[in-house]
């Protein structure tokens, strides 16, 4: 909401967070997409273990893994779908801000959110789900 707000080159709480650590940009948008990566993985990972679609742990974090970096990846398509729609206000719905990598630095963003949400929180998951099954 903030971001469609002020766009997401331009929230004032990160252009405050630029100037103190010294960025080139206002990173605001890596956060979205930090969330991009964490939320799909713990949304993916119920349905995968309720479903039984997968056996073992490797195999299930490989398919999280994949479902979360597809969802990114489709949804920078949507991003650039959008640019080209829009024309001139590309720049400002894309928020690179001057990155010719952006697209790319935002999939690794939500890879690690991806990664960070099944290291945190696989254990806690794995104990609800017993709960609920047990009740």
């Amino acid at each position: 909401m903030v971001g469609g707000h002020y766009t997401y080159a331009e929230v004032p709480l990160f252009d405050t967070i630029k100037e103190i650590f010294n960025f080139e940009r206002n990173n605001y948008d890596k956060v979205g997409h930090f969330v991009q990566g964490f939320v799909p993985a713990i949304i993916a990972r119920e349905i995968l273990i309720r479903k039984r679609v997968v056996n073992g742990r490797c195999w299930l974090n490989v398919f999280i893994i994949s479902i979360c970096l597809a969802f990114s990846a489709f949804y920078e398509l949507i991003e650039w779908w959008v640019a080209i729609s829009t024309g001139e206000n590309a720049e400002a719905f894309l928020g690179t801000q001057g990155d010719i990598w952006d697209t790319q630095s935002d999939m690794a963003i939500a890879l690690l959110g991806a990664f960070c949400a099944i290291i945190s929180l696989d254990k806690y998951h794995d104990k609800q789900l017993a709960y609920f099954k047990s009740a």
